[in-house]
């Protein structure tokens, strides 16, 4: 896999945007005094399933001797899948199996963000584990049932039943399976199981006084054992688990937001990016990220934030313009600092005659990672700088949105010719044949960039991409002279390529406001 990554971020130096601006200079994480680890996982020692159906019903004896045991009927299977493809990956994902790639019954020596099994190659997906119901109908995929497990709250009988204490029952299966360490101290009382909740929160010291503020729509993900439970965090971070817990839990967040992108990936591949937080009381997890605490995060939740703010802001009482495509996958490069939109998930790029000649024998490699937007976050330190670059990149979505994959196909084949020609100019010298595709786009994401800065840290509009020999400014002017950001994004059809289109089409969508136009047009000649 390392060796494909090295050919992949190659290809995507030739698609990436040439950002330059005028960025600006300038609580910690309290869960592990090392910061968080984002290596593999190390497994230690096999534990006993207490959610086992055999497990339980010894319970159950144990605290109903009189009962009978039949009360106690498989809910769940707990089963590992060996997907063979990225397809066979998302048809488990589309059918609604929650995966981890690591297994639920072993004791974790060491956290960390992944786990390979290694017995499968490094250059395949590796086993994912999951918890499905006991009637799941599974589909042609290789995979092999480990346990027949019980989950209490899976079961319907167990709302009828009267005089039982699934609550002490789940207790006395820790306790008699060897778990029973793990139970929290007041969960030996009736009632004692909680839902977990808390707070998720992050720092960008530019903005809102430095005061941490919600990471917003990302999920956070907990179990114990092979039972499970997920919620998205709301607007400002808060979170409640809708299951009961009376174990200690392993939390991680999971970066694939309610908004719908996420956000990849950990060294292999994987559709949203995991960082584990570590084990915690059932009652919840809070903590306040910031970048002196650990950079991954950072980054993760920074990118997540900005795409989340971008696409509120896309709503008709807002920017009202398109929508970024749906299931919008992110990937972040710590050893790039450029950033692409180059929108290969959604139909792009691969399979486009006018690029193949260029990509070559790396078609199918291209079309096996699928990325829509790239984020390089070499030296992009601070909060801003990520958010800037991420708006930048979101602003081209909503373009592709409009346009379409021919026009894209078009755009991103001008940039690839012009850093080849001329060893590495992103944007060329605006002469080629499809200059006036990267012409509109480039001007209508580096002024989104532009504006969405100020709106969030105030001052000055900063003059990103105003050194090339497009001239995002015209946007910035035409906003000031009362043409909104709605009005120019209308305009921005898939028959628009090149500026002396754009100021016809605009002419002609607003007539009454033909002489600002020209004006502001005329001026950048």
């Amino acid at each position: 896999m390392k060796k494909y990554l090295k050919i992949f971020a190659a290809v995507l130096m030739m698609v990436s945007c040439n950002k330059e601006g005028a960025y600006f200079e300038g609580g910690g994480f309290p869960y592990g005094s090392g910061g968080l680890a984002h290596d593999m996982i190390v497994l230690g020692d096999r534990l006993d399933n207490p959610y086992t159906t055999e497990n339980v019903r010894k319970a159950f004896s144990a605290l109903y001797p009189t009962r009978s045991r039949d009360m106690v009927q498989t809910t769940n299977l707990y089963v590992r899948f060996l997907p063979g493809s990225q397809e066979e990956f998302d048809m488990l994902a589309d059918m609604g199996v929650e995966m981890l790639d690591h297994p639920l019954d072993y004791e974790i020596v060491e956290e960390g963000d992944y786990y390979h099994d290694p017995s499968v190659g490094e250059d395949s997906i590796t086993w994912q584990y999951a918890v499905v119901p006991d009637d799941f109908v599974f589909p042609d995929i290789e995979y092999q049932v480990i346990d027949e497990c019980f989950i209490s709250e899976n079961s319907p009988d167990t709302r009828s039943a009267d005089g039982i204490d699934w609550e002490a029952v789940e207790v006395e299966s820790y306790r008699i399976s060897g778990n029973g360490d793990l139970i929290d101290g007041n969960a030996l009382t009736k009632a004692a199981k909680v839902n977990p909740s808390g707070r998720i929160t992050i720092v960008d010291d530019h903005a809102n006084g430095g005061q941490a503020f919600g990471v917003s729509g990302v999920k956070v993900s907990c179990n114990t054992f092979v039972k499970f439970s997920s919620a998205y965090t709301d607007r400002d971070g808060y979170y409640t688990i809708p299951k009961k817990f009376s174990a200690k839990l392993r939390y991680r967040l999971v970066f694939k937001n309610e908004k719908g992108f996420s956000i990849g990936f950990n060294l292999i591949l994987v559709p949203a990016s995991i960082s584990t937080l570590g084990k915690a009381p059932a009652d919840g997890i809070s903590c306040t990220i910031t970048k002196e605490s650990d950079g991954k995060l950072f980054r993760r939740s920074v990118v997540n934030n900005a795409a989340y703010d971008y696409i509120s802001r896309c709503a008709e009482e807002d920017m009202n313009i398109a929508l970024p495509p749906g299931d919008l996958r992110i990937w972040l490069f710590k050893g790039l600092s450029a950033s692409s939109a180059v929108m290969i998930h959604h139909g792009t790029i691969v399979k486009s005659g006018l690029i193949g000649r260029y990509l070559g024998k790396y078609s199918s490699l291209i079309q096996f990672f699928a990325p829509d937007i790239t984020i390089g976050t070499k030296d992009h330190d601070t909060y801003m700088e990520l958010y800037d670059s991420v708006c930048h990149e979101l602003a081209h979505s909503s373009h592709f949105s409009q346009v379409g994959k021919d026009y894209w196909d078009k755009y991103i084949f001008y940039i690839m010719e012009s850093f080849l020609k001329t060893g590495g100019e992103t944007y060329g010298e605006g002469d080629g044949e499809y200059a006036g595709h990267c012409e509109i786009g480039e001007m209508w994401a580096y002024y989104v960039e532009s504006m969405m800065h100020k709106e969030r840290y105030g001052g000055s509009v900063p003059a990103y991409g105003t050194s090339y020999w497009f001239y995002p400014q015209i946007f910035r002017y035409l906003e000031e002279r009362g043409i909104s950001r709605s009005e120019i994004f209308a305009a921005l059809t898939s028959g628009i390529s090149g500026k002396d289109a754009l100021m016809q089409q605009l002419v002609g969508m607003y007539p009454k406001k033909k002489i600002v136009i020209e004006q502001v047009f005329n001026r950048y000649r």
